[in-house]
């Protein structure tokens, strides 16, 4: 522990604070500067350390000092997909209205504009760079030249020195299965998107070691095409017609397993009772207007958005916030797709 006495004669820094409360600097980070979940007893013994060694955490003050200019940059390929909207309003909640002005900027998949935008942040003096995909296959890095923080969210960089953020699709697909399992399903069959997505792939993946641990596999081969309705209803219905035995289907996405819903109405199937549906990305405005409601798969994009901008502002605090791709978790939303109402 650091004594305010063994402080005297030179100020005392946020490591100072940190040690001194027993915390991590990123905590200590978080509590003095309001942001992150951090205990209320934590962040009062943070605050009664910073005043017994007489850490004044001015913000203006020390941004001065350190040559920040309050300002994070956020690049993503992809503004108008539905998967980048969540991942920004998480990010935006963590840096907090007024207190971190944002520059968005939309390289719309083209790599020449991504350079362009990226200088462009660069010029204007940003402390921190969040990079958001549009799918969660490995993207190319921006380089490690660059002199501010960056973290990559939904895409991951494909050089493991960079930090990246990306769902666990892997174990969405087992969570998926464990569902349908723990509701008494047996002849479990599989319709996806593109197989040459990580995402399809992952998914599929996790399903599979699922079955395998309860001694099952796939009814039919996985049926991979498209990421849509269209291919939802055509795919559900030729499944249903092969193997009118199946009791149920794991849908690769919401879209398809709408698609799926409504073959299973043409054909005479009730859903949850003679077949389980489950999708995936908990699109709300698709599974809660499907008929029954759709159990899907929540990717928490909110949250990854945020831990994303957390990262940066440890960062830019001065802490290792190591490097790699880290797999965020998901979570199970039921409804009556696979569960009935009563």
């Amino acid at each position: 522990m650091v004594s305010s006495g063994d402080m005297a004669g030179k100020a005392a820094t946020l490591s100072d604070v940190a040690r001194h409360a027993g915390v991590s600097i990123a905590t200590a980070s978080k509590a003095l500067n309001d942001r992150g979940d951090v205990a209320a007893a934590t962040k009062a013994r943070v605050v009664a350390a910073a005043a017994e060694l007489a850490f004044t955490p001015n913000a203006m003050a020390r941004g001065l000092l350190a040559g920040r200019t309050g300002t994070v940059g956020l690049l993503t390929s992809d503004l108008e997909g539905r998967f980048m909207i969540p991942i920004l309003m998480g990010a935006e909640d963590a840096f907090g209205a007024g207190r971190i002005n944002v520059f968005l900027c939309d390289a719309r998949g083209d790599a020449f504009r991504e350079q362009h935008h990226l200088k462009e942040l660069l010029s204007r003096r940003v402390d921190g760079i969040i990079v958001v995909g549009r799918q969660t296959d490995p993207r190319p890095s921006l380089g490690q030249d660059i002199p501010v923080p960056v973290v990559y969210a939904y895409a991951p960089s494909d050089d493991p020195r960079d930090l990246s953020l990306t769902p666990d699709n892997y174990a969405g697909g087992r969570l998926a299965i464990e569902h349908l399992l723990s509701c008494g399903r047996r002849r479990i069959a599989h319709i996806s998107g593109e197989p040459s997505y990580a995402a399809a792939q992952d998914r599929l993946a996790g399903a599979r070691s699922a079955l395998a641990e309860a001694g099952l596999e796939f009814v039919g081969d996985p049926m991979l095409s498209e990421w849509t309705e269209h291919w939802g209803r055509d795919a559900g219905a030729l499944l249903l017609q092969r193997h009118p035995d199946i009791d149920a289907v794991f849908c690769g996405s919401d879209q398809i397993a709408r698609g799926v819903l409504d073959s299973a109405r043409d054909l005479g199937r009730s859903v949850p009772d003679d077949l389980a549906v489950i999708g995936y990305d908990n699109w709300e405005v698709l599974a809660t207007n499907a008929r029954p409601e759709l159990t899907s798969i929540d990717a928490n994009l909110q949250q990854l958005g945020r831990q994303a901008a957390q990262r940066v502002f440890d960062a830019i605090d001065g802490v290792d916030i190591g490097e790699g791709s880290h797999h965020l978790p998901v979570r199970l939303v039921i409804r009556g797709s696979t569960i009935a109402r009563r």
